[in-house]
């Protein structure tokens, strides 16, 4: 067909292929996040500045969504290198031969992931989601009720209450459920958002991907 279009090849093996651009890409990001969480905070190591106090600006819901967007590449790049065997870089498979790198792909699903978590302290991101999640559970738990079942809840109560008080109780029971879990997740979110870590995180991935695009091999080594 003219208008088919292939997930895998028309875009996870390119992606997989830019594993070193996308390092860059990463390494820059990270040290925005670096200058940027130091600005605010007040300090590079300690917290000077209670987060509540921080204002969510247009540059970070710009860096926000940007940082989701470069992470869900990021990761699709390594997961696409692990399982379709693509070299990161033109100059490493020169260097080394048309075969993945192991250390490369991993560190850019993990560094993706990274990337992907550190708006959940920045934005209400967490509060959307469990909305989100709760809202669909109890919208299709409702749509699920059999035509039996509502005919003999109609013999007692109005259906339009009935669901109505049910879509709350479930919207209710999920959204607590859901904020336990991304609870976690925000804590992990915070871990990232420390300048330290985030610079840390910057080198290696401007490293990585100056040590494969230039001379075509890893930190690692080649494996």
């Amino acid at each position: 067909m003219i208008f088919a279009w292939d997930f895998t090849e028309n875009f996870m093996r390119p992606l997989a292929r830019w594993g070193g651009f996308i390092f860059l890409i990463l390494g820059i990001m990270w040290i925005i996040y670096a200058v940027y969480e130091t600005k605010r905070r007040g300090s590079f190591k300690k917290r000077k500045v209670e987060s509540w106090e921080f204002d969510i600006t247009r540059f970070l819901k710009i860096l926000t969504y940007l940082g989701i967007l470069v992470g869900i590449f990021s990761m699709i790049s390594g997961i696409g290198e692990l399982i379709l065997d693509e070299p990161p870089s033109v100059a490493y498979a020169n260097n080394v031969g048309y075969e993945k790198n192991l250390f490369s792909a991993i560190l850019l699903i993990v560094f993706g992931l990274f990337t992907l978590l550190k708006p959940m302290n920045d934005l209400p991101i967490a509060s959307i989601v469990g909305l989100v999640v709760a809202s669909a559970a109890a919208i299709i738990t409702c749509l699920l009720i059999p035509d039996v079942l509502v005919e003999h809840i109609a013999i007692h109560f109005d259906p339009k209450w009935f669901f109505i008080i049910l879509f709350i109780i479930i919207l209710a029971v999920v959204a607590i459920l859901v904020k336990f879990y991304i609870g976690g997740i925000m804590r992990i979110s915070k871990i990232l958002s420390w300048p330290p870590f985030a610079f840390i995180v910057a080198v290696v991935c401007l490293i990585q991907g100056i040590l494969l695009l230039v001379i075509g091999i890893s930190i690692s080594g080649y494996f």
